[in-house]
């Protein structure tokens, strides 16, 4: 069973309300999505004012250096979550730009973790993410034994599919550089909507 503290990332987040409530929970990570074909998709900043001990996270898919360093500034935000086909090149120069950065990987069946050796140096943490049609909320889950294949020791958040049925299993998680989840649809009431009550007990059940 792992030992250490699971971290929480609620990602898809969008109306102020909603945020402040999400709030009082005292997740790690709350995340915003600028990825307009997104029904999540956060086009203007709420006004909810968001304790310093949460990180803002950024969710960007194949935007430019500009456009993500203009969102960094407008939203405050703490870290940059990469989640399209950017470079290790690309990820280093927002890194010593912008804000730390997430990158997002889909893992299948045939994926090839060699490939992340070349992010490690330029990313905080990794997101292991389920392949599907969208880039990510897709919902669904990987297999989670395909963790054993990541040898690596950048930390990582493990996404796709998580629900309120899981905290048992993810606590049964044993790799040392697993750092926590990051939930969104499975605990939404309809898209950019969560049902805080859900989050309160699965996080509950999850760090305790």
């Amino acid at each position: 069973m792992n030992a250490q503290k699971i971290h929480l990332k609620v990602c898809g987040m969008r109306e102020a309300s909603n945020i402040a409530a999400l709030a009082e929970l005292h997740p790690d990570f709350i995340g915003f999505i600028f990825h307009e074909i997104s029904p999540r998709y956060c086009d203007r900043l709420p006004e909810v004012t968001i304790p310093e001990n949460i990180a803002k996270t950024g969710v960007f898919v194949n935007k430019s250096t500009e456009y993500i360093r203009l969102k960094k500034e407008n939203f405050r935000l703490d870290y940059i979550q990469l989640h399209g086909v950017e470079s290790p090149e690309f990820c280093k120069e927002i890194s010593r730009t912008v804000a730390p950065v997430i990158k997002a990987f889909n893992l299948h069946a045939e994926f090839d973790f060699d490939r992340l050796k070349a992010y490690e140096s330029c990313c905080d943490y990794f997101l292991f993410d389920a392949s599907g049609p969208q880039a990510g909320g897709n919902g669904i889950t990987f297999n989670w034994e395909l963790l054993k294949n990541y040898t690596g020791k950048v930390p990582f958040l493990l996404s796709g599919g998580i629900d309120e049925t899981m905290a048992r299993a993810i606590k049964e998680i044993d790799h040392p550089a697993f750092y926590g989840v990051d939930i969104n649809s499975r605990f939404e009431t309809k898209p950019g909507i969560k049902n805080i009550h859900k989050i309160k007990r699965f996080k509950h059940e999850l760090q305790s």
